[in-house]
């Protein structure tokens, strides 16, 4: 690879009986952890499209079972570009920390203003801890698929909570206007007891659009341009 892309850069992360090494270049009797990589284009468009960017671990290889997952953003024509690429055995914190820190050693450009992601516990601990600066913004598909699960019949075709709830997810920009609008939806449906319509609401400032109204974000309102890429 590095013959057909000098500026191609790698890192890998190995298990090796039970300890974990830094960054290897080489093969070792060890059992890969983490493999991240990022070719010389995406490096080069990184640093001039690189302010929004999505993460999402898309699948997992069928050969080994790892996840693999893609850090991607849009050009200046909202056409989708593959910055990196990883390949991991599990998706705990310290994993999603050095893939985030190896990453932006290899791009050697500043932060991005924006990720969007899935709602991962471990990779919004680890995006606070190397991405301090960076607005943390949630995955709406992958939301509203977890309210379709959650929510069951409520969101059913033909009900009149499901209109008034997509409102509330995509077209309120005002912070007064979606508190109302959120609080009389939840009295007049009874669902003051819901446990996931109280935990949403709860980390609110990560999916509702009326919360980061001046977060650049490169109009990506969800990691689908990982998904289709």
């Amino acid at each position: 690879m590095l013959l057909e892309d000098p500026e191609f850069k790698y890192s890998v992360q190995v298990d090796t009986e039970g300890g974990i090494t830094g960054k290897v270049f080489f093969f070792t009797k060890g059992r890969i952890k983490t493999l991240m990589w990022a070719i010389g284009r995406g490096i080069e468009q990184f640093k001039c499209f690189g302010d929004g960017v999505t993460f999402d671990t898309i699948c997992k290889t069928n050969l080994y079972d790892m996840p693999f997952g893609l850090v991607v953003g849009v050009n200046n024509h909202f056409q989708s570009i593959i910055y990196g690429g990883v390949l991991m055995s599990d998706e705990k914190v310290d994993t999603f920390k050095w893939i985030f820190t190896e990453f932006f050693q290899m791009v050697a450009a500043p932060q991005p203003k924006t990720i969007l992601t899935d709602q991962a516990r471990s990779m919004e601990i680890a995006i606070a801890d190397i991405m301090p600066q960076t607005a943390h913004q949630w995955c709406k598909l992958h939301l509203l698929k977890k309210a379709k699960e959650s929510l069951g019949s409520l969101l059913a075709k033909g009900s009149e909570f499901k209109p008034e709830f997509s409102k509330l997810v995509h077209h309120i920009v005002s912070i007064d206007e979606f508190e109302k609008g959120w609080a009389f939806m939840i009295e007049k449906y009874g669902l003051d007891k819901n446990t996931f319509l109280t935990q949403l609401y709860e980390v609110r400032g990560k999916w509702a659009k009326p919360y980061f109204m001046g977060v650049f974000c490169a109009k990506m309102t969800s990691t689908q341009q990982s998904e289709s890429t």
